[in-house]
Formats: structure tokens, sequence, C-alpha cells
């Protein structure tokens, strides 16, 4: 594949869905600097881009931090010549209905879940806007519309990165930067298996992923190569026309809810 040759893609989460996009990114020519917070993720993945071959280099961020972050921007730039893409994957998952929510974990889901976004564009868009244009991707979830109980403040992080997606769509369209937000369902990740841990301690992992995948019409749960092909496709020339949306990648999900 040589798809994004010639691109500079930032992306954000170096764990589960970030990590294969990074990677999906770096396999079609683009040249991908990867952030996140957690080291040992971070290693792993350079790593592999080595043995790869492939130009993709990772730094340690906090992407709540806005002074790191426009370091991060600035770092791509100054690596690579500019900024194409950027692909927003970090997220954290609370689990709490409000009234076990304290304040301060409320507060850091929706920076790093969402502010994390506003700060991203923020100092992105302007090198964008250097190349003529680009491509902003956010990992929003089917939380954002339909949630289960107990997520309180991650159901809402995720439905304010549909708002701000449009938003941001609406406003940058003329600058010709296309910005859109992927829902994925159930998605065998580290995020999917601390969940799986919290809603069925008694359980294998294996045996619950089966039940959540059992919930989805497809009957099965999702891989994190499938949804890195959508934000591929997002990204890319082929979706030139698509702007605002949100694209579900979900096995159906949805399309069943309140149906017995």
């Amino acid at each position: 594949m040589n798809d994004f040759a010639g691109k500079v893609a930032v992306v954000t989460g170096t764990t589960g869905i970030g990590r294969a996009i990074a990677l999906r990114f770096a396999s079609g020519g683009a040249k991908v600097l990867a952030c996140g917070i957690e080291k040992l993720a971070n290693e792993e993945l350079e790593r592999e881009a080595a043995t790869r071959g492939e130009n993709l280099q990772v730094e340690e961020c906090d992407v709540a931090d806005a002074d790191r972050v426009c370091s991060i921007i600035a770092s791509a730039v100054n690596r690579f010549g500019g900024l194409d893409i950027v692909v927003n994957a970090a997220a954290i998952h609370p689990f709490g209905t409000v009234l076990e929510t304290d304040f301060a974990t409320w507060n850091r889901c929706m920076l790093v879940n969402v502010a994390s976004i506003y700060l991203l564009a923020h100092f992105g868009i302007p090198e964008m806007k250097k190349r003529g244009g680009g491509s902003i991707v956010n990992l929003a979830s089917v939380q954002g519309h339909a949630c289960q109980r107990g997520v309180a403040a991650y159901a809402a992080s995720k439905g304010a990165i549909h708002s701000l997606t449009r938003a941001m769509a609406l406003d940058h369209a003329a600058d010709n930067i296309r910005v859109n937000s992927i829902s994925p369902g159930s998605i065998r990740t580290p995020m999917l298996t601390r969940a799986a841990a919290n809603f069925s301690p008694d359980l294998s992992t294996e045996e619950v992923f089966a039940r959540f995948g059992a919930a989805h019409p497809l009957g099965r749960i999702g891989t994190v190569e499938e949804v890195a092909e959508l934000a591929a496709f997002l990204a890319s020339d082929k979706a030139g026309f698509c702007t605002g949306g949100d694209y579900l990648v979900d096995g159906g999900l949805l399309a069943g809810i309140g149906v017995q």
C-alpha cells in the first residue's frame, strides 16, 4: 500500500485502536508521529514500526496538557515538514454514575477525551492550512448515541465528540479541512478488557467478549484493524466529500437497539 505517500499524520493513543491506526498510516507510506502517555506501549509501538521499516516515531504525551500538545504538533512539523492528518484516539473510560463519579475523575475524562481534540485542532489546523487542507478523524463511540448504565462521564464525553466534530467540520470546510468521527461498538482492546473485568469480574475475559459479541447482530466483537481501515478511508482522498459525519463500525449494534 502507498495510499498515504507524502502525508504527515499525528495520531494520539498508542494502545488499541490508536496503535492500529498509527501502523495503518505508516504502512500506507505516511510519516507518522504517534503519542501516548503509557511508556511501555510507546516503546512497543516504536519497536514494531522499526521492525517493519516504517517511518513512525513515538513521543510521550499527556493529551490533556496544552503545552505538550503544542510541542507534539511542532515536533511533527519540524521532523516531517508539515501536517496533513490528525487522528484523536486517546481516551480514558471511567465507570460510574454521576453519584459515583468524583469531580476530579469527571474533569479528567473530559480533558482527555474531549479537550484533547480541541487542543490538537487548535494547534494543528494552522499547520494544515499551510498545506492547503487536511483531515481530522475523532474516535467517538456508540456510547455517545445509546449508552449503557454506569458510564456517565464516558458517555457524556463521547456525545460531546459528536457535536464538536460537526462544529469543526462547519467551521473549517472553507479551509478544505474535513472533520469526521468514528463510533465503534465493542472492539478487542485493552479498554474493552478492563470493561469486561468491571462488569463481569466472575467470568473470563473471553467469556465476557463472547457475551459482548452476541449483542452485535454480526455475532462478534470487532478488531482494531477494522476500525483502522475506516479511519484510513476517512482520512484519504477517497472520502473527499465526507465531512461532519459520524461513521459506525459496530457490527450492526445500533441498528438493533430496542428490537426484541
